[in-house]
C-alpha cells in the first residue's frame, strides 16, 4: 500500500486560514501538516468583481489576516468557495427558506462551483493565488426533495446550499471539471502551487 506525504522547506509549519471540516479532510488526505486558525478577516462580496476575481480576493484576504500574525517560519493557506448560477453568486444561505430558494433556482439546471486559493510564505511576504472553476449539472428536484434535503441541515453551511461529498451528491447528474474544488479545495492545482513556487516535495511511500 502507497501513501504520499508532503515534505516542507527545513523548519517550516503550514496554516490553514479556514475553519471549513471538508479543507481539512483534503488537505490531510495529500497527507500535509497543518494546523487550523479560521480567519476572522470580513467577507463582504464586491458586486463589481467577477466571480473568479471575487474568490481570489477573499481567498487572499483570509490567509493575509492570518499570515500577519504567523511566524517567519508559516505558510497559509486561505480559500473562498461560490456558487455562481446565470452571472449571480451565490454563497451560503442565510436561513432554511433562503436554501429552498436557492436549491429550486439550481434544480434541473447547471451551475459552476468557483475556488479560489491563496498561499501566503511569511517569511517575505510571497503569495500566489489561483482560481479554479467547475461545472455541475443538477437533476430536476421536486418540491419535497428539496424541503426534506434542508431540514436535515446539510445545506446551511455550505456555498450554494449543497454539499457534493454528502446528500447533495444525490442530486448531481454530472461534473465537468475537478471534484475536489467542488468540495472546496482544487487539490490538484494546490499541490503544483506548493511544489513549484514554495519547494515543498511530494513524497510517495509504501506501507
Amino acid at each position: 500500500m502507497k501513501q504520499i506525504r508532503f515534505q516542507l522547506p527545513p523548519s517550516a509549519v503550514v496554516v490553514l486560514a479556514s475553519a471549513s471540516p471538508r479543507r481539512r479532510e483534503l488537505l490531510e488526505q495529500i497527507g500535509l501538516p497543518f494546523f487550523v486558525l479560521p480567519s476572522q478577516a470580513d467577507e463582504d462580496i464586491n458586486p463589481d468583481l467577477s466571480p473568479q476575481l471575487t474568490v481570489q480576493s477573499l481567498s487572499l484576504l483570509k490567509a493575509a489576516d492570518i499570515a500577519k500574525t504567523q511566524p517567519a517560519s508559516a505558510y497559509v493557506i486561505g480559500a473562498d468557495t461560490v456558487v455562481v448560477l446565470d452571472g449571480e453568486i451565490l454563497t451560503k444561505p442565510k436561513d432554511e427558506e433562503d436554501a429552498r430558494r436557492m436549491l429550486a433556482r439550481l434544480s434541473g439546471r447547471a451551475h459552476s462551483v468557483v475556488t479560489g486559493v491563496t498561499v501566503i510564505r511569511c517569511r517575505d511576504g510571497k503569495s500566489i493565488s489561483v482560481c479554479e472553476e467547475t461545472k455541475v449539472f443538477f437533476k430536476e428536484m421536486s418540491e419535497a426533495e428539496i424541503a426534506s434535503y434542508v431540514a436535515t441541515g446539510e445545506p446551511l453551511d455550505k456555498a450554494g446550499s449543497y454539499g457534493i461529498q454528502g446528500l447533495g451528491a444525490l442530486f448531481v447528474e454530472k461534473i465537468e471539471g475537478d471534484y475536489n474544488n467542488v468540495v472546496g479545495l482544487p487539490l490538484m492545482r494546490l499541490c503544483h502551487i506548493l511544489q513549484e513556487e514554495f519547494d515543498f516535495q511530494l513524497m510517495w511511500e509504501v506501507l
